[in-house]
């Protein structure tokens, strides 16, 4: 007999899976009230109101899997419970129909002023000219980020006789051709775009990216629709747009700050917002609760999960054997897609060395997951992974061999586009950890972690100098640098760290230094 333990509130209807079982206990009261009987759990259910921090999952000493019924996971210490050897699970597609619907009503709204309109009838007035709309056929639809929602929304919009306009760096030709969107870049989207809505991931680089300089590159007249994250659009920036006619309009359902009460766009009568409604629908209440229920029964039963956000069940011994080779994959997996900024059409990994020993499949996963995780707006974890690569339109391989080029271990990784390739190999060092030694055939030797920033130059006498004068004279401190040359006086590289991100204006000044070919900041 298994007992689970739902400390959030959820629906009957939802929980049908889990009532089903005669031999599974479902019961429903916060963690407080059992809390002398949580060492007899062996499954959690949650929403966002339980918080599962290590102090919990320390009582919960017989506790096997977590559910979280919804996507975001920040409310569980998902590295704790990994240690504790509990699985953790989430819905990542239980909301995607429901956040493209709530998109496309949006949009619809805001060309035809559909609250404004609403207002103004219910104060009892009759002013059809104040209300002339925009219709949508035959109009241009940006949006930026084609992941799942993204993908639903072209889909609609199509519907609507739009012609469907994509950014996606990472979008593969012949993706796009399958969904039937054109992918252009973005300065192209901006320009041509009538209407423009976000579906990226909140990362360093999608931070503000509808911002003043962008958004100067935008139609005047164009409306903005904002139904992924708040942060993506700047809001700052929207106001000052706004404010001088350029923007017509905007829908927004998510903010910067939450709930958004003494935020300044609220004021605009061409700014219609809700309270962060993507997912609140009932079949989307009723899927995520329904799907994480299947999954704890599939778990129970001995059956593999599809959604676990941490390593799939390993046992403690293999845990720790594995896990230094699962985190230097996955870091391998993040420098390479911040290094290869375009599409990927395949992904190859070489194992050679003591990693083969192991299971590889799971560091294969690892890596994937390290490898997408700024690509997609989707939450991308160990189990998931290669489902969403292959997704992607992304082929995957391993391959072993006898080669570890002097080291006890090595994982080579190799990205090919549609025009070039980036290969990285690391290391695991036993008492110095994970390291990168190569980098698109330069040697070098630093450890994956922190703000890191990749300067490809010319190999000349001052280069480096002049780099470290740059950062001298603002007084940006080198925490350490590496360097790497195929030969004299040819193609050179730098891998520097730092304590602190650096600021735009910082790669900028650099960029303009004398013989410095690229920089890509990268951020682990």
């Amino acid at each position: 007999m298994y007992q689970i333990l739902v400390s959030d509130s959820m629906s009957g209807e939802g929980l049908t899976p889990l009532l089903g079982k005669p031999n599974i206990e479902v019961i429903q009261k916060n963690v407080k009230e059992v809390e002398d009987f949580l060492h007899e759990f062996d499954a959690l259910l949650v929403r966002s109101s339980t918080i599962v921090t290590a102090e919990l999952l320390s009582k919960m000493t017989n506790l096997k899997i977590i559910a979280r019924a919804g996507v975001g996971v920040d409310n569980i210490d998902v590295e704790a419970a990994t240690k504790h050897g509990v699985v953790v699970i989430n819905a990542p597609d239980g909301n995607t129909l429901s956040t493209a619907e709530l998109t496309f009503a949006m949009i619809s709204s805001l060309v035809r002023h559909i609250p404004q309109a609403n207002i103004s009838v219910k104060s009892r007035e009759w002013n059809r000219s104040a209300f002339v709309g925009t219709e949508l056929a035959g109009k241009q639809l940006g949006i930026v980020g084609l992941g799942r929602i993204g993908s639903e929304i072209a889909k609609r919009a199509k519907a609507f006789d739009m012609r469907v306009y994509v950014y996606d760096p990472f979008l593969t030709k012949s993706r796009a051709e399958e969904i039937g969107v054109t992918s252009c870049t973005l300065d192209q989207l901006l320009a041509t775009s009538d209407i423009i809505t976000v579906h990226t991931p909140l990362t360093n680089e999608t931070r503000g990216l509808l911002g003043n300089e962008n958004l100067a590159k935008t139609k005047k007249g164009v409306y903005l629709v904002n139904c992924a994250r708040g942060g993506i659009i700047d809001e700052s920036a929207l106001v000052t747009y706004l404010e001088n006619g350029h923007v017509a309009g905007a829908a927004l359902d998510v903010f910067e700050v939450e709930p958004p009460m003494s935020n300044k766009l609220l004021e605009f009568d061409q700014v219609i917002v809700t309270p962060h409604l993507g997912a609140s629908t009932k079949e989307a209440q009723l899927n995520v609760a329904s799907q994480v229920a299947t999954e704890v029964v599939s778990f129970l039963e001995g059956k593999p999960v599809t959604s676990s956000v941490n390593l799939p069940t390993l046992s403690k011994d293999l845990y720790e054997k594995i896990q230094p080779f699962y985190e230097l994959a996955n870091k391998i997996g993040s420098i390479l897609s911040q290094c290869m900024k375009q599409a990927v059409k395949e992904v190859s990994i070489t194992y050679a060395g003591t990693v083969t020993n192991l299971e590889t499949t799971f560091i294969t996963r690892s890596l994937l997951s390290g490898f997408l995780q700024s690509r997609v707006a989707t939450t991308v974890n160990a189990v998931n992974a290669a489902v969403i690569t292959q997704e992607r339109g992304i082929t995957f391989g391993e391959t072993f061999s006898s080669n570890t080029f002097g080291y006890a271990n090595s994982i080579t990784v190799r990205a090919t586009g549609e025009s070039n390739s980036f290969e990285i190999q690391g290391t695991h060092v036993t008492g110095y950890g994970a390291r990168i030694v190569s980098l698109n055939g330069f040697k070098i030797d630093f450890s994956p972690e922190g703000n890191l920033l990749y300067i490809q130059h010319t190999d000349k006498p001052g280069v480096i100098g002049r780099v470290g004068k740059i950062l001298g004279d603002i007084d940006v401190n080198i925490a350490t640098m590496q360097v790497g040359r195929k030969q004299l006086g040819g193609e050179a590289i730098m891998m520097l760290s730092f304590d602190m991100p650096l600021q735009d204006e910082v790669i900028e000044r650099l960029h303009k230094s004398q013989d410095i070919v690229s920089i890509r900041k990268i951020d682990l």
